[in-house]
Parts: structure tokens; C-alpha cells; sequence
């Protein structure tokens, strides 16, 4: 992803500062996730791609890589963060789709949301609860879910994950990054940014 931003940027004749700007990312944040010393939230990757015109699938897949059908092995999911990292973990799933109008991850939540900031993008997201437990965390209130629930929002509602118990829960995370309301026939994942 990190040649991919950066690659992105110049193919648009951006300067660091502009998509800083753009993305409401900081230029030394920017500069930090260019550079691979940073992994970047999905939150602040979608503020990217929306920055870019960009779906958010082509921050981790090449276009030339997209393809009608793709299927993505358990073990050939991408890590998308270090697997030691402390706070939310990701892995991307059919990364090499075409357009789609959504974006899949598998996340596993912290045990402890700590100091953890609350994330908000435009879209919308569902979190399906694959194994284990979480607790999703809004502003005015937490609400725990059991493997099997699931819980579909508006992904500008300041929010964040937890895992509750004494292992990290498995968590499918659909992500889509630009959902118009004024047309409710549309499905909800019909484009991205």
C-alpha cells in the first residue's frame, strides 16, 4: 500500500501537502505512511482513496490485478498490519476484485479499546461477528455482540471495537465508502469513492 499512495499522489500531480489537506490526514502523517512507518486505519485509508478518486480496494490490489472473480484462501488473506500490533489488527480480502462496491477486511479487535480514538468516514460499515465477542462502542453507548450478530451503521457515527473476553474475536468488516440516502432503491455497496 505504501508505494501505492505515494504513486497514486504523483500519477495526480499532488503534493504531500494537497492530499494532506484533502484527506484531513496530517502531511507528517502522510509523509509516515508513504514511507512504511505507519499503518493507517481503514477510516483513514477511505479518506485517502475518497482524497485520490480512488476506490478504497486500490490503495492494497494494482488495477491491472483487479479481476471479475476472485477468491481469497483463509491463508492467503493479506495482513494489512503487523500481527504483534497492539491495537486493531486487519487483513484484506479479495483485494484483487474489480469494482465492487464495497471492501471486505477481517479484523481482529483489541482486548482493551484503552485510549483508543473513535473512527468515523464517510459510508457505511457491517461488522459481522465470526468468532468470539465483541463490544461496539459509540459516544452514547457500548453495545456487545456474540459470534453470529452482526450490526450495520452509518460510518460517520464516531465508533470503535473491542474484544471481549480473554481472546482477540474475529470480526468481517464490509466497508463502503459512499452511500448516497437520497437514493434508497440503490443498494447500499453500490460504489465507492
Amino acid at each position: 500500500m505504501i508505494n501505492r499512495v505515494r504513486r497514486l499522489r504523483k500519477e495526480r500531480l499532488m503534493t504531500l501537502e494537497a492530499l494532506a489537506e484533502r484527506s484531513g490526514v496530517t502531511k507528517s502523517y502522510l509523509s509516515k505512511v508513504e514511507r512504511g512507518q505507519s499503518v493507517p486505519s481503514i477510516a483513514v485509508c477511505a479518506s485517502l482513496a475518497k482524497a485520490l478518486e480512488v476506490p478504497l480496494d486500490s490503495l492494497f490490489a494494482e488495477a491491472e490485478e483487479l479481476s471479475e472473480v476472485t477468491v481469497t484462501r483463509a491463508a492467503e488473506r493479506q495482513a494489512l498490519t503487523s500481527p504483534d500490533e497492539s491495537g486493531t489488527r486487519y487483513e484484506g480480502m479479495a483485494l484483487d476484485a474489480g469494482a465492487k462496491g464495497m471492501t471486505p477486511f477481517m479484523l481482529y479487535p483489541p482486548l482493551d479499546d484503552g485510549p483508543a480514538p473513535f473512527r468515523d468516514h464517510p459510508g457505511e460499515e457491517f461488522v459481522f461477528v465470526h468468532e468470539g465477542q465483541v463490544e461496539l462502542v459509540l459516544p452514547s453507548r457500548a453495545i456487545p455482540l456474540d459470534a453470529g450478530d452482526c450490526a450495520y451503521f452509518k460510518a460517520t457515527t464516531p465508533h470503535r471495537l473491542r474484544s471481549l473476553g480473554t481472546r482477540r474475536a474475529t470480526v468481517l468488516l464490509l466497508v463502503s465508502s459512499d452511500y448516497d440516502a437520497s437514493h434508497d432503491a440503490r443498494p447500499p455497496y453500490s460504489r465507492l469513492p
